[in-house]
């Protein structure tokens, strides 16, 4: 059968590239619906409510900040070993349409736990609006993905496995969804060492979360009680900042009286 012969984009060979990097990491799952009432409660006091991929990104490094197991990446340069990072750094899925095909980038969210919620939104919008060019991530990420195929291989082998500068270029967790297009259960690929996606909230208050992780990092147990650490984090802390940046209630003037 006679077909049609189509160049693959620039974004699309990014998305090979990495899932070519992706293929050896051993990854497992574990997903959970995560109940979020007080959550959603203090989002809908908000006339424009922080998206909820910065709210998973926040909270999750919220998280890692007291589990350095979620801090930690594989590298097997010089040997293979564990590389702790000191704080989180998210990469983050963004959907866009260019040149008319669908495709997806990778936003960097640089200690998303020290970062006004606020400020986490406004990057992820920024990346989801802008043009490609004016975001330096996609910008640097699609001149790489230009080059010949054994340049690109060698560089994402050196970047994925030097410690000081895989969290530069992949982070220390990522982060995708397909909430926004409906309901599913989304079990991503990437080098590691952790994915977190989520699902859409629920009549009964609940969300569906779904942990990916690289197995020769940590195991199911401590993933667990992340899953369990994360709801917790979900309800309180961020639900406080959501709260703290209601618009007050001007108080009503007082009417003098002469007496």
């Amino acid at each position: 059968m006679r077909g049609t012969v189509r160049k693959i984009s620039i974004p699309r060979r990014l998305v090979a590239d990495l899932m070519h990097a992706s293929i050896r990491v051993p990854f497992v799952s574990l997903a959970r619906p995560l109940n979020i009432r007080n959550l959603i409660e203090a989002r809908a006091q908000l006339q424009q409510p922080p998206g909820w991929a910065a709210i998973f990104v926040k909270a999750f490094a919220l998280v890692a900040k007291s589990e350095p197991s979620l801090r930690t990446l594989y590298v097997k340069w010089p040997t293979a070993r564990f590389y702790e990072l000191p704080r989180s750094v998210a990469m983050v899925t963004i959907a866009r349409v260019e040149d008319g095909q669908h495709c997806v980038l990778l936003q960097k969210v640089t200690a998303p736990d020290e970062t006004p919620l606020t400020e986490v939104d406004a990057v992820l919008q920024h990346a989801k609006d802008a043009p490609i060019d004016q975001v330096p991530a996609f910008r640097k990420m699609l001149l790489a993905t230009r080059l010949p195929l054994p340049v690109r291989r060698l560089l994402w082998w050196i970047g994925l496995n030097w410690g000081r500068q895989r969290a530069n270029y992949f982070g220390s967790f990522g982060m995708t969804s397909v909430a926004a297009f409906g309901p599913g259960e989304l079990h991503a690929l990437s080098p590691g060492p952790f994915v977190l996606s989520y699902g859409v909230v629920k009549p009964d208050q609940t969300i569906d979360v779904v942990l990916r992780w690289d197995h020769r990092i940590t195991d199911a147990a401590l993933i667990a009680k992340v899953l369990t650490r994360l709801e917790l984090v979900l309800n309180t802390e961020i639900s406080a900042e959501l709260r703290a940046n209601r618009p007050q209630t001007e108080p009503k003037p007082v009417r003098s009286v002469a007496i």
